[in-house]
């Protein structure tokens, strides 16, 4: 297993996860709501940061490794899925996107694997609309962390909407990358 900055930073995302919830778990009598609510939003950025920073510093210092390719999406998926579960809890998500976007993740992971199997891989690579997804993803779960008005900005409200948006763009992808897919799936089954 290699370790470089860019894994570095790809094992410290998902060990923010525990953080991310045990902020939540804080006593009242050690921190106010606002304050964790704060906390929670500062780690889930620092963690998107860091996803945006392990890729750009494997690629500019040339330390791109097939366990980074492998660690970075799955950091990726338990810090959404874990702030996901943790909105729903908090009565800021509703379970219905959650289980939408989580959903997604888990299919479209299974499928990406499966056509990696089968060398096809690259009819299921990353596209723009699962970029403009994760966008989405990454503007809105921060908003609905934070929760309080910022600047008199209603970030619960925005960010309600923008859960939705990536919601809707979740299934949208979804439906595009099992249609990238279609053709090498009906080859295999007319094989069989």
């Amino acid at each position: 297993m290699p370790f470089n900055l860019p894994i570095l930073l790809t094992w410290l995302r998902i060990v923010a996860i525990p953080l991310l919830i045990a902020v939540y778990y804080l006593p009242e009598s050690w921190v106010a709501a606002h304050q964790r609510d704060s906390m929670a939003t500062m780690i889930f950025v620092a963690a998107a940061v860091t996803d945006w920073a392990d890729g750009y510093l494997a690629r500019k210092l040339d330390q791109t490794s097939a366990f980074g390719a492998f660690l970075d999406p799955v950091a990726d998926k338990l810090m959404v899925a874990a702030a996901l579960i943790m909105l729903v809890q908090l009565g800021r998500a509703d379970a219905i996107v959650a289980t939408i976007i989580i959903g997604r993740e888990i299919t479209i992971s299974a499928l990406r694997e499966w056509m990696a199997k089968l060398g096809a891989s690259r009819s299921v690579a990353v596209s723009m609309l699962g970029k403009i997804k994760t966008a989405a993803q990454m503007l809105a779960i921060p908003l609905l962390l934070y929760h309080d008005p910022f600047f008199g900005i209603d970030v619960r409200y925005l960010g309600n909407w923008l859960i939705w948006i990536a919601a809707l763009l979740t299934l949208w992808s979804m439906v595009y990358y099992l249609q990238m897919a279609a053709p090498e799936i009906a080859k295999r089954a007319s094989q069989k």
